[in-house]
């Protein structure tokens, strides 16, 4: 349908998983897509195997130079930024009185600051072009409300809604859309160290805890990538420019707000 025809997007994370899945997405939209990840190579590969219109850009969301250097690039590459993906986080999970310091500073530093970093970096090239644009928070229904054994991630991801919120209220004014998607349980690869995480602290054999969270998904099963595509094209699209500050869920019925 070409609704993103003209538009250059960085999405954060992109190698592999919902990044990939939503490069794909707006490249088959029509965008030029930068596929930023802190595997350079991964990235590349994955560039390469989406075509012409994808390109690979070294990002690390912990380190503010990385940051300004991929912004950089795209800016050399594609004349300037329409739309940024925030989607690079990182998980972990440990009973309240199990969690340590260097897991809390190392989720906060990948999805609260990289999160905030990025956006601030992007939306200053925004602005700096004249002509408007559009970022896309990757939240949680883990910030919807608390776990007990996640407490620090659902914590980042509840930040992560909340300067979506205060993100979006003021950059409206240069006409930057800010916006969020809050999946539920999405199968991939990351899956097997979630599970084996909640095998060990639970005591469940392998494999069961993902079993039981996909049963309990209201849809039937636990959600794919492509299951967030609609939502993350639509956000970038111009059908979302009276849209701001919001989070949506796109979750299965596993959340509703």
């Amino acid at each position: 349908m070409n609704r993103l025809e003209g538009k250059s997007a960085l999405i954060t994370g992109a190698a592999r998983g919902i990044g990939r899945a939503f490069a794909e997405a707006y490249v088959s939209e029509g965008a030029v897509v930068a596929i930023g990840d802190i595997n350079l190579e991964a990235a590349e590969r994955t560039a390469s195997e989406i075509g012409r219109n994808a390109y690979a850009v070294k990002l690390d969301v912990t380190d503010l130079g990385s940051i300004e250097a991929a912004i950089r690039a795209v800016e050399a590459k594609a004349g300037g930024i329409d739309i940024l993906v925030n989607n690079a986080a990182l998980f972990d999970l440990a009973p309240i009185v199990e969690i340590s310091k260097a897991s809390y500073d190392k989720l906060f530093a990948v999805n609260v600051a990289g999160t905030l970093f990025t956006l601030q970096a992007a939306a200053r090239s925004m602005i700096a072009r004249g002509r408007g644009g559009r970022i896309i928070n990757m939240a949680s229904q883990a910030g919807r409300r608390g776990e007990a054994l996640v407490g620090v991630y659902c914590a980042t991801k509840a930040a992560v809604i909340s300067l979506t919120q205060s993100a979006g209220l003021d950059l409206i004014k240069h006409r930057i859309n800010v916006n969020a998607i809050a999946p539920g349980v999405v199968d991939g690869e990351h899956w097997d160290h979630v599970d084996a995480l909640f095998a060990k602290h639970e005591g469940r054999p392998l494999g069961e805890k993902k079993r039981l969270v996909g049963a309990s998904v209201p849809y039937g099963r636990m959600g794919r990538a492509e299951d967030l595509v609609g939502m993350a094209v639509f956000l970038a699209s111009s059908e979302a420019e009276y849209i701001v500050a919001q989070t949506y869920n796109v979750d299965g019925g596993q959340w509703m707000s």
